[in-house]
């Protein structure tokens, strides 16, 4: 797959990572299944040009993580799924998410690692990253109408990241926000036969402004013991309505999406010594520790007991 816009970087950016690189010997270090993501400093941001031949086991970090090959592929298993990325490709990688890398024997691949929580209070930021709790790929068979237009805001923090500005991580924030809005605008825009689409009563940015609400009042209120009739009141649906609106806006059904932001917060408190499982589940809106189990092993193909042994380790490191 030929992608004009990325493969364009020029041998002057590359070379500015390979010295960047070089100055900083940074290397992905994992520990056990956890990754302490050493960004530079004052900084939680961090882009190199990664040529290694080095697999990673399953492990996970809270940043987000880009990949984009540049040079033959790159495999991702991510979410029980496998990814054979081609150069060009777009993968996004949420916080938190359980991932496999292999390399292969040659190559080159940039890779972006960079944290969003200090947006989290931007109006729209809960609905922004209800479209970032699954991995993401973009390339030209998967989102063709924007891939041009994705593909070059990631040229330019090729080059952002490299400026001589006190503003330089302003800059890259601005346009790594305009690449996700840009493709939740795309999401919602998409037309097939199992999508439903808004009628011309409601418009988008309408949609948008109500789903904003809901995912607000999902992120407040998760915990207690919420029916798609009361949120669909909050945004002022009809259950039946709002059920299908849901799916467009989040890719969730309701209650898919309401377990899942239990289960994130669970792993937040897994890690937390001195708290029970019993009380992790509770805290966690779980009527029951029997269903929290199967909850938490279903999606994170492991138990609360064995997440724990697992990623205790990266709550000693990160501080």
């Amino acid at each position: 797959m030929s992608n004009t816009n990325l493969l364009s970087l020029d041998e002057e950016i590359l070379n500015q990572y390979k010295k960047l690189q070089t100055e900083n010997t940074y290397h992905r270090t994992v520990d056990g299944n956890s990754e302490y993501v050493t960004f530079l400093p004052g900084s939680s941001v961090r882009f190199w040009l990664n040529d290694e031949p080095s697999e990673y086991a399953l492990h996970w970090h809270p940043a987000i993580e880009m990949i984009i090959p540049l040079e033959n592929g790159y495999t991702v298993i991510a979410g029980q799924e496998t990814y054979n990325l081609s150069p060009g490709d777009i993968f996004i990688i949420p916080g938190g998410e359980l991932h496999h890398l292999i390399a292969p024997p040659a190559g080159q691949r940039l890779i972006y690692l960079f944290e969003f929580n200090a947006l989290s209070r931007i109006r729209g930021y809960s609905f922004l990253t209800s479209y970032m709790t699954q991995p993401i790929l973009i390339n030209q068979t998967t989102c063709s109408p924007i891939y041009a237009e994705e593909a070059d805001i990631i040229a330019q923090l090729c080059r952002d990241y490299f400026q001589n500005d006190s503003l330089r991580e302003m800059m890259i924030y601005s346009k790594l926000l305009a690449f996700f809005v840009n493709y939740v605008r795309y999401r919602m825009s998409l037309e097939d036969e199992n999508t439903y689409m808004l009628s011309k009563a409601e418009k988008q940015n309408d949609l948008i402004e109500k789903f904003n609400t809901v995912f607000d009042y999902l992120d407040e209120h998760f915990t207690e013991d919420l029916t798609l009739e009361t949120v669909a009141d909050v945004a002022g649906f009809s259950k039946f309505h709002f059920s299908r609106l849901f799916k467009q806006c989040s890719g969730y059904n309701f209650y898919d999406y309401l377990c899942f932001k239990r289960i994130k917060s669970a792993e937040t408190l897994l890690l937390k010594p001195g708290i029970s499982i019993t009380e992790v589940a509770l805290q966690s809106g779980f009527s029951s520790l029997s269903t929290f189990n199967r909850t938490f092993k279903k999606l994170k193909g492991c138990t609360p007991s064995e997440y724990r042994s697992l990623y205790s380790a990266l709550s000693h490191t990160v501080k």
